[in-house]
């Protein structure tokens, strides 16, 4: 079904640019990190797993421009940076949170609907998992 009076707006254009960048893993891993307490480069690298240093740079630099995380360098030898939430990271934590809880109770509700899919679906050449998405 489409919508023929739907036009794009630039709340619509802020909203997906917003979400583009809240929504990816690392993001949500680095934000839910820095909402227990501020943390050096390294120590959220070996917190994450499987992140890479391009990555995590890539990330906190992204999550600094869009304001929610501030990089404090001290003077010394070798030179530190921390990383924390600001307010605005701090507002996020708030849905960040609350969907990963969303995700936690309703983890086996869905591997139970994604069993009960792919069975029906099973032996029928193409898995229509994604196909008809933009329609």
């Amino acid at each position: 079904m489409k919508l023929d009076h739907f036009q794009v707006t630039s709340a619509c254009t802020a909203v997906n640019h917003i979400l583009a960048r809240v929504g990816d893993k690392w993001t949500v891993l680095v934000v839910n990190y820095l909402g227990n307490k501020s943390m050096r480069f390294n120590e959220l690298k070996r917190t994450i797993n499987g992140i890479s240093q391009k990555m995590l740079t890539s990330t906190l630099r992204g999550l600094e421009r869009d304001g929610f995380v501030t990089r404090t360098v001290y003077p010394s030898i070798p030179p530190r940076v921390d990383y924390e939430l600001t307010d605005l990271g701090r507002d996020l934590l708030v849905p960040v949170r609350a969907l990963g809880d969303w995700a936690i109770r309703n983890e086996q509700r869905v591997a139970e609907a994604r069993a009960r899919f792919d069975t029906a679906h099973a032996g029928k050449g193409d898995h229509p998992r994604f196909a008809d998405a933009a329609e």
